[in-house]
């Protein structure tokens, strides 16, 4: 069925309220469907490309000539040159200077430096997974899928111990702005326009990575990759402290965030997929286990890029300066490279999917950690869970930009 202009213009993939909910993938069916390059208006902005097929996702991300990063990727609404200018990160900038940024940090990240890292790893994830499935019924989200990332990233940057929880919390509150359980009140007003996200919380953030820089350069900081970061410097020049600020904040919410919504939607989708799990206690290969989870959960829904000049996508007319924005989420649900999309299955092979961006100079940075973090979870619950079992309703977060969940309580019986 055709469906009509009109209904096609109902659909509103920016309502916060609709993630709250579900997914909306219904929607994002029916766009990929209809109107795979889709005019998108906006309530308060100008309105944007909607690019929900796969093939179309991957073109934009690797033409980064046509589709610049420079005009706020993660940011939808229409910033100011000054707002854009003070909020500028990494994933902001295009090359050559997104790859001067990048090189600068990319070394601690490679799989050949992430491998070494794995008996830290499993370490700090046994602990965890101890205290968790020892109390047998328990909220997955603060237990779990918030204890690991944190705990592991602040070891691997240089963070002390004594900051993770203020780290976890600063992140909940930048990313996750638009929930009003987890963001600031005011967050979003011209107060803060300035300000990552809208968010008073980047004003804690940049407090912090100014202490821990100063820390670094007298020489009482911990090793890691903010210690490090902190004498860096591109052809000479050393970074500013607005750089450093940027780049402490990316890589703390960056790393954390996203790790933790695939970590608490990945335990949701074996608790409700009991089969799944026992393919898993069958001997069910975990890595690629690991990527199913990953295109399951897909824990950013979108990035945006802005046409620095006119162009055509699939028949239809950009125009140099149109916001363009890529839906990953819905890129992993593509019939057209998925089988069966809507099936959780641990075994899929071969499983091409773009939670980590894939293509083009933005892809995900931290892929390689995330991807063994997710793994040694499900090794170490393996050992230690019998039957998973939801515990009651999951409560989701009120963005649609992160897809993540507040809370997930969960049963877990030991083997």
């Amino acid at each position: 069925m055709t469906l009509t202009a009109a209904t096609l213009a109902a659909i509103d993939l920016t309502d916060h309220d609709r993630y709250a909910e579900a997914v909306p993938y219904a929607d994002l069916d029916v766009l990929r469907r209809q109107d795979p390059v889709h005019w998108h208006p906006e309530r308060a902005g100008r309105g944007f490309w909607a690019v929900t097929r796969y093939d179309d996702v991957m073109a934009v991300s690797r033409d980064t000539v046509t589709y610049s990063s420079e005009i706020g990727a993660s940011a939808l609404e229409d910033l100011e040159p000054d707002a854009l200018e003070a909020r500028k990160s990494m994933i902001d900038t295009d090359p050559p200077r997104h790859g001067q940024l990048r090189k600068l940090v990319a070394g601690s990240f490679t799989r050949r430096q992430v491998a070494r890292y794995e008996g830290d790893l499993r370490a700090i994830i046994r602990d965890v997974l101890d205290r968790a499935v020892a109390m047998g019924t328990f909220d997955a989200v603060r237990e779990v899928a918030t204890a690991v990332p944190i705990r592991v990233l602040c070891r691997l940057l240089g963070i002390p111990q004594q900051d993770e929880a203020l780290m976890a919390e600063l992140g909940d509150r930048l990313i996750a702005g638009s929930d009003p359980d987890l963001g600031d009140t005011g967050t979003g007003s011209d107060a803060y326009r300035l300000l990552p996200f809208r968010s008073p919380a980047a004003l804690e953030m940049h407090a912090f990575s100014q202490r821990l820089r100063t820390s670094a350069r007298q020489g009482t900081a911990a090793e890691g990759v903010l210690v490090s970061l902190a004498g860096a410097d591109i052809g000479g020049q050393p970074l500013s402290q607005r750089e450093y600020d940027a780049m402490c904040l990316l890589l703390v919410v960056a790393g954390n965030e996203t790790t933790r919504s695939a970590l608490s939607l990945g335990v949701e989708a074996l608790a409700a997929h009991p089969a799944q799990w026992e393919r898993l206690k069958g001997g069910a290969d975990l890595s690629t286990a690991t990527e199913e989870i990953l295109r399951w959960t897909t824990p950013l829904h979108h990035f945006r890029r802005t046409a620095t000049c006119d162009a055509a996508l699939r028949g239809k007319s950009i125009r140099k300066g149109d916001k363009v924005v890529v839906w990953y989420t819905s890129a992993n649900r593509d019939d057209e490279i998925f089988r069966d999309p809507y099936v959780f299955d641990v075994t899929r092979s071969p499983n091409v999917h773009v939670a980590f961006g894939r293509a083009g100079p933005h892809r995900c940075l931290g892929e390689h950690l995330a991807r063994l973090e997710i793994r040694i979870v499900l090794e170490e619950l393996l050992m230690r869970v019998d039957l998973l079992e939801l515990a009651g309703q999951p409560r989701r977060i009120r963005s649609n930009f992160t897809n993540g969940l507040k809370s997930l309580p969960i049963r877990m019986t030991p083997r």
